[in-house]
C-alpha cells in the first residue's frame, strides 16, 4: 500500500489527558432529570395505574411538579388500598390514563427518566404507551436502586430501600408510597447520590449512566484514550508498555480493530457496552491507543489483517495465523501423485486451494481418490522399473503404476483428467462418484453416503475459492472504482494485493485521482503459481470488494475471470430414484 497514506497518531495516557466536559459528555449541572413515581392496583391488566408523581430538577433547582390520580376502571384491592391510601372512591372521578398520559410525555419530555426501581415505572409506562397508541421516547434511564448499589457500602446501608436511602440522606420528604412524595424523596436521595460520585470523578451524564451498569474504574479510567481520535474511518491499535524477555519495557500491540467511526468506536471500550472479559483486560493493561484514518473502508479492511499478522496481537482471535494455510499439490515427476504441502513453490506443479484447514485438503484429496485410480504411495517410481505394489493395488484403487501396469502416457492421460477438474471442471468429478453413491444408497449405507457428498460439496467449494483467488493473483493490474456517499472509492489492485487506495470527493475528476493513484502505487512482484501476493484473507476481502453492485473497471492487465463449471453451482445433481 502506498506510503503516501493519510494518517492521525494518537497514543494517549488517563494520567496524561483527562476527557473535557464538551469530548466526553453532558455535564450533570445541564443535565434536565425528570423524577417518576407510579401507584398501581397490583395487577397486569391494560389500565393499572392509580397515580402519577414526577418532580422536574435541573442543577439542584426543582423546576415543575406533575401529580394526578387515575382512573384505573378497575377494583383496586384492599391490601394495596391500605398500603397506598389510596381508595376506589378517590379514583371514582379521575381521569383515565388514555387522557393523562400525553399530558406526562409532555411533561417528562427532553428530560433523563429517573426512578427509585426504574424497571417497574419504565414497564407500566412503555405498556401504557403501547395500549393508547403513544410512542415511547425511548428516553435515557437512570435507577437509583443500581446507582446506590454503586456507591453506597454495606455498612453504610443495610439495603437499598427507598426508605432507607431518604432516611440516609436525610430527605426532606419521608416517603409513604404516594406517587408525588416517593418522587420528592428520590430526588433528594438523587442529589445525595450525585454528590457522592461527583466526589470520584464524575461528572457527566454518561459517567452516571455507566456507574449504574457496573463498569470498573480502571476502565473509566482510561476514557481519555479517546481524546484527540478522529471521527473518521480506519484502524486502531491498543498499545502497552510490557516487560520483554530480557526485562526491558518494549511498546506491544494487544489489540487491532477498525471501524467506520474510530472515535466512537474507540469510546465504546470504556463503557458497558463492552461485555468481553478478555477485552476488559486487555484495556486494564493497555497504555495507549494508536490510530490510523484510511481513504476507504477496504483500505481499512486490509490495514487492519496486515497489522494482525505483523503483530499477532494476543487479544485479537481472528487471522492472527495467515500463513496456516495448505495447498494441494500435483506433482511433476514420472508418475504424479497428490500431496499436501503448505507453501506454493516455483516449481512448475500444479497447486489448488489454499484450504484454511488440513481436514479439509485431505477431504478434497479423497474425493479424487475415490473418482480417480491415481496413486497414493509417496515412493519415487521408475517408468523403467518395476517394483512391489500396495494393498490399494491389489484392491483396484490404484492403477499400480509401480508394477507398470500402466504405460506413462496411460498414466498421463489420467492424471489430466485429475488436472481438468482442479483447473477447468468439477462435473466429471461429481459424475464418476455417481455409481458409487447410488450404491451406497442401495445398501442402506446413509452415513457413507453423507460422507461421500460432503467431499463432494467441499470440493465444489474448494474450486470455486482456488479460481476466485487465482483469477486475481494472476492480474498484473485492476484499477476499479465505486460511487458511495463522501465519494469515488479507487482502488489499485496488483496480484491480488492492494497497492493504492484512493476518494474522488465531489468536484474532483475521478479519472485523475485514480491515474495519481496509479503512480504512487506499491510495486508488487508476481507470485508463484495460483498464491497472490497477499494475505489470502486480503485478496478474499478485495474480491468481495470488486463483486459488490456498482463497481466499475477502470483498468484490467490479465484475465479476471474463473472457469464456468466450477463451485457448487456449476456440480452435477445426483438423483437417486427407483
Amino acid at each position: 500500500m502506498s506510503e503516501e497514506r493519510s494518517s492521525v497518531r494518537a497514543v494517549t495516557s488517563a494520567a496524561v489527558l483527562q476527557p473535557s466536559f464538551e469530548d466526553l459528555g453532558r455535564p450533570l449541572a445541564q443535565v434536565t432529570f425528570c423524577v417518576v413515581d407510579l401507584e398501581t392496583t397490583g395487577s397486569t391488566g391494560e389500565d393499572t395505574i392509580t397515580e402519577i408523581g414526577a418532580v422536574k430538577v435541573r442543577g439542584g433547582e426543582v423546576l415543575g411538579e406533575f401529580q394526578t390520580l387515575v382512573n384505573p376502571n378497575t377494583h383496586i384491592p384492599a391490601l394495596v388500598a391500605v398500603l397506598t391510601g389510596i381508595t376506589n372512591a378517590m379514583v371514582a372521578g379521575a381521569p383515565r390514563l388514555a387522557s393523562v398520559l400525553p399530558s406526562f410525555l409532555e411533561f417528562a419530555s427532553g428530560c433523563v427518566l429517573v426512578a427509585h426501581n426504574a424497571g417497574f415505572d419504565t414497564g407500566f409506562l412503555k405498556r401504557a404507551c403501547e395500549i393508547h397508541g403513544y410512542p415511547w421516547p425511548a428516553p435515557d434511564v437512570l435507577d437509583t436502586v443500581a446507582l446506590a448499589r454503586q456507591v453506597l457500602l454495606r455498612d453504610e446501608v443495610p439495603n437499598v430501600k427507598l426508605a432507607t436511602l431518604a432516611a440516609h440522606f436525610r430527605a426532606t420528604t419521608t416517603p409513604n408510597h404516594r406517587a408525588l412524595a416517593d418522587a420528592r424523596a428520590t430526588v433528594d436521595v438523587l442529589h445525595g447520590l450525585l454528590e457522592r460520585v461527583g466526589n470520584l470523578g464524575c461528572a457527566t451524564l454518561e459517567d452516571l449512566l455507566e456507574f449504574t451498569r457496573r463498569v470498573s474504574p480502571e476502565r473509566r479510567a482510561k476514557r481519555g484514550f479517546a481524546k484527540g481520535v478522529p471521527s473518521a474511518p480506519g484502524v486502531y491499535q491498543f498499545v502497552a508498555d510490557l516487560a520483554g524477555p530480557d526485562g526491558r519495557s518494549r511498546r506491544q500491540v494487544l489489540y487491532v480493530g477498525k471501524s467506520r467511526n474510530l472515535r466512537r468506536r474507540v469510546a465504546s471500550y470504556f463503557t458497558a457496552a463492552e461485555t468481553r472479559p478478555r477485552i476488559d483486560e486487555m484495556v486494564r493493561i493497555s497504555t495507549g491507543v494508536e490510530t490510523t484514518v484510511c481513504r476507504t473502508p477496504l483500505e481499512a479492511d486490509v490495514l487492519e489483517l496486515r497489522l494482525i499478522a505483523a503483530h499477532s496481537p494476543r487479544y485479537n482471535r481472528r487471522s492472527k495465523f495467515p500463513e496456516r494455510q495448505v495447498w494441494l499439490k500435483l506433482t511433476r515427476e514420472a508418475y504424479p501423485r497428490l500431496s499436501i504441502v503448505k507453501t506454493v513453490a516455483d516449481d512448475d506443479a500444479l497447486y489448488f486451494g489454499p484450504f484454511r484447514r488440513r481436514a479439509s485438503a485431505e477431504a478434497a484429496m479423497l474425493a479424487l481418490y475415490d473418482a480417480f485410480p491415481i496413486r497414493q504411495c509417496t515412493t519415487r517410481l521408475s517408468s523403467r522399473r518395476a517394483s512391489s505394489s500396495c494393498a490399494l493395488g491389489e484392491m483396484g484403487r490404484c492403477c499400480a503404476p509401480c508394477e507398470l501396469a500402466v504405460t506413462p502416457e496411460q498414466y498421463a492421460e489420467l492424471t489430466e483428467r485429475v488436472r481438468g477438474c482442479l483447473t477447468s471442471d468439477v462435473s466429471p468429478l461429481v459424475r464418476r462418484a455417481e455409481p458409487r453413491l447410488r450404491q451406497l444408497v442401495s445398501a442402506e449405507r446413509f452415513e457413507d453416503a453423507a460422507v461421500l457428498t460432503e467431499r463432494l460439496e467441499g470440493f465444489s467449494r474448494a474450486a470455486l475459492r482456488h479460481h476466485r483467488l487465482a483469477s486475481l493473483a494472476g492480474c498484473a493490474q485492476i484499477v476499479a472504482a465505486r460511487r458511495t456517499d463522501p465519494g469515488w472509492e479507487i482502488h489499485v489492485i496488483r496480484h491480488g494485493r492492494l497497492a493504492a487506495a484512493a476518494l474522488a470527493r465531489p468536484g474532483e475528476v475521478p479519472q485523475q485521482v485514480a491515474r495519481d493513484a496509479v503512480t504512487v502505487a506499491e510495486w508488487v512482484a508476481p507470485p508463484p503459481g495460483p498464491a497472490p501476493a497477499a494475505i489470502i484473507e486480503e485478496t478474499e476481502r478485495i474480491a468481495d470488494w470488486l463483486e459488490q453492485p456498482g463497481v466499475r473497471l477502470i483498468e484490467v492487465q490479465g484475465d479476471w475471470c474463473w472457469p464456468l463449471r466450477i463451485g457448487p453451482a456449476a456440480s452435477v445433481q445426483i438423483r437417486i430414484g427407483a
